[in-house]
């Protein structure tokens, strides 16, 4: 039976590059029309699309994977149905839940494939092609509709208005309260140059200080400022959550946590990158009862069939995920449940397989 498993393994895991071999190039094309939208603009050229494109790889076999995982083991055991091994298998003994778990053991290889993706390649690619572009376009990055990012330690409240690049903010305001929570002090600077986690140096600095009913007010060209930030917090807010790795996301939401601010969207956020595991693991185990009877109706409708049930978990993920955040339930719950829930039904689906 080992060498048994090991064939299917062997063939599963062709099935599955075969589904990246489609997947990955076909939508890496469409990101390649979004950026082409932008070609043109500052000093955007058509190099730097394909650039993006290609910096942003990892994130997008990130998000395919659970697809691929489907649509590979479908297409692995669809072909050895058709040349009835699938058959020989079963007369010899072979169960489909022994079949689902050659699947299973591809699943943990795609399992630390998808971790290493997430916690080291895709976030340092996905940053990189972030700031490339804009960069080429000439232009800033929008952290809010005209509100910017604001976070706060114990008595000092900070906004950051627009990211030029990774070591420069425009439009920086800090808030100085008093031990009433009464405002003290407030700066505003043009810009910041982040020298280090410990120096910004301010440029075009007003500072007003109020002193019971008096206000004083005061300029400077350049003026240091000790944040209570480093460099690596400044990078993760003005980062989409999706693009930090799970390590990064913990320790953001160790800090708002700490200085009493909202993390339910990093939360959950962080909590979906595990989740994302789970699906493509329900996702495997979901695929093994579509190949059985597949001689009878072609692997072509099977196949179909999967496709749409992928999209249906996709949007099921969607609508889960977005009522947990507005009826404030647990993160981990409604993260987890959906794959827990499809592992399931995959379990009791393939019980039913005569």
């Amino acid at each position: 039976m080992i060498i048994v498993e090991n064939y299917l393994m062997q063939r599963i895991s062709v099935g599955l590059l075969i589904a990246a071999a489609v997947l990955l190039p076909l939508f890496s094309f469409f990101d390649l029309i979004e950026q082409m939208d932008d070609v043109g603009e500052g000093f955007y050229r058509m190099q730097d699309a394909f650039y993006i494109v290609l910096l942003l790889l990892p994130r997008r076999l990130i998000q395919l994977l659970p697809f691929i995982a489907l649509i590979g083991n479908v297409v692995a055991l669809g072909l050895l149905a058709l040349s009835s091994e699938i058959t020989a298998m079963r007369a010899a003994g072979l169960s489909p839940a022994k079949i689902s778990l050659a699947s299973f053991k591809i699943g943990l290889c795609l399992l630390l494939l998808l971790g290493l993706l997430e916690q080291f390649a895709a976030p340092y690619t996905q940053s990189k092609a972030i700031a490339h572009r804009l960069e080429a376009l000439n232009q800033s990055a929008e952290l809010g509709e005209d509100l910017g990012i604001w976070t706060r330690d114990e008595n000092r409240v900070l906004r950051l208005g627009e990211a030029i690049r990774a070591a420069y903010v425009e439009d920086v305001e800090i808030f100085t309260l008093d031990e009433q929570g009464l405002l003290d002090q407030h700066i505003h600077a043009q810009g910041a140059d982040i020298i280090s986690n410990a120096r910004w140096n301010l440029h075009d600095v007003t500072v007003k200080e109020i002193n019971g009913a008096r206000l004083s007010t005061r300029t400077f060209a350049r003026m240091d400022w000790i944040p209570f930030l480093s460099s690596e917090q400044v990078a993760t807010l003005t980062r989409p959550a999706e693009s930090l790795s799970p390590t990064d996301l913990y320790r953001h939401i160790l800090y708002l946590k700490k200085t009493g601010q909202q993390h339910d969207e990093i939360s959950l956020a962080y909590w979906r990158k595990y989740g994302a595991g789970l699906i493509m693991l329900a996702m495997l185990l979901l695929s093994v009862p579509f190949v059985f009877g597949s001689i009878r109706t072609g692997i072509g409708t099977r196949l179909v069939l999967a496709g749409i049930t992928g999209i249906c978990v996709y949007l099921l993920d969607q609508i889960f995920s977005n009522a947990g955040l507005l009826l404030n339930l647990n993160h981990a719950l409604v993260a987890l449940a959906p794959g827990l829930f499809l592992m399931l039904v995959g379990s009791l689906w393939l019980q039913r397989v005569p």
